[in-house]
């Protein structure tokens, strides 16, 4: 890493926890070798009567980098190191609590939501309110409603009671109302654009709610067959007018089913003058002086 990119932090014995365009140093390290787009830092200001961020957002858009990229410089500047970002100011923090990833324990037969339901008992017995917590996705191992009310009731916990710095990353967005409720919680999105039926992710972290999570979008990307991204629009638009008149088996029982239709043959594009012209032409039988006037036909051809 390049040593004008990185800031000698503040460490006192204040609560928060300010990253003035922080970045993550692996993923940025990466995106250079690679020689793709640059890495889009972003701020993160925990403090006092702003404690902890729910954050919302499309799959791929950043939150799990955005979190991880937080806990790094906390535990870089605790050591002592310059960290990756402009400028940065961290309160000590006594422990570092991270729930991130999806993974199962199949030596001792647990499940993957009971592996993330033990670290999370963990976590919400052990932090106290020096700690800094990052929580992603919790609760989407099980059936929705079980997942958003364990994730709601994590949530109020670490605000009641844990009392800590923490970014919980959801895509329940029903939680999003608790930031009317709990006095040091505010929502924070990872910003996307909607262009033509795709998303463009943009990776900017600002404070306020996703409109939705832009699934079935993230589903094209990976390259699900059309006819699948199709039908998915076909069911989530029964079950989203289902949800708004209280009547989703009603009208998921009126839907068709699914066609598997095979994915329609590639358009043929149309030939164009210059290629019809090359077409016709033959190189081993034209003179230097011949093949000259042909590169200069088709010069003008181009040129129309």
């Amino acid at each position: 890493a390049r040593e004008e990119d990185w800031a000698r932090p503040s460490v006192d014995m204040s609560h928060a926890l300010e990253i003035s365009q922080g970045r993550h140093p692996v993923v940025e390290q990466a995106l250079r070798r690679q020689g793709s787009t640059s890495f889009v830092p972003n701020d993160c200001v925990l403090a006092e009567d702003d404690q902890l961020w729910l954050l919302t957002g499309p799959n791929m858009a950043g939150k799990s980098t955005f979190l991880r990229q937080n806990a790094l410089i906390a535990v870089l500047a605790q050591m002592g190191s310059y960290v990756p970002a402009v400028a940065a100011r961290v309160g000590i923090v006594s422990q570092l609590f991270s729930r991130v990833g999806a993974s199962d324990d199949l030596a001792r037969g647990r499940s993957t939501f009971m592996v993330e339901m033990v670290e999370t008992a963990a976590i919400l017995n052990q932090a106290d309110d020096r700690a800094l917590v990052i929580l992603d996705e919790i609760g989407r191992g099980t059936a929705t409603y079980d997942g958003l009310s364990i994730a709601w009731a994590t949530l109020e916990h670490l605000h009641e009671s844990n009392n800590c710095r923490a970014l919980f990353a959801t895509h329940y967005h029903e939680m999003t109302q608790l930031s009317d409720k709990l006095a040091r919680c505010s929502n924070a999105t990872v910003m996307v654009k909607e262009w033509e039926g795709d998303i463009i992710f943009l990776h900017e972290v600002r404070k306020g709610v996703a409109d939705r999570s832009y699934g079935v979008q993230v589903a094209k990307l990976a390259g699900l067959p059309e006819s699948v991204i199709a039908r998915a629009r076909v069911v989530l638009e029964a079950l989203e007018k289902g949800e708004r008149e209280g009547s989703n088996k009603a009208v998921i029982d009126d839907l068709p089913l699914f066609s598997a239709t095979p994915a329609p043959a590639p358009m043929k594009a149309k030939e164009s003058e210059v290629e019809g012209a090359l077409a016709e032409i033959f190189p081993d039988e034209l003179t230097p002086r011949e093949a000259l006037a042909v590169l200069y036909e088709l010069k003008a051809k181009m040129a129309k």
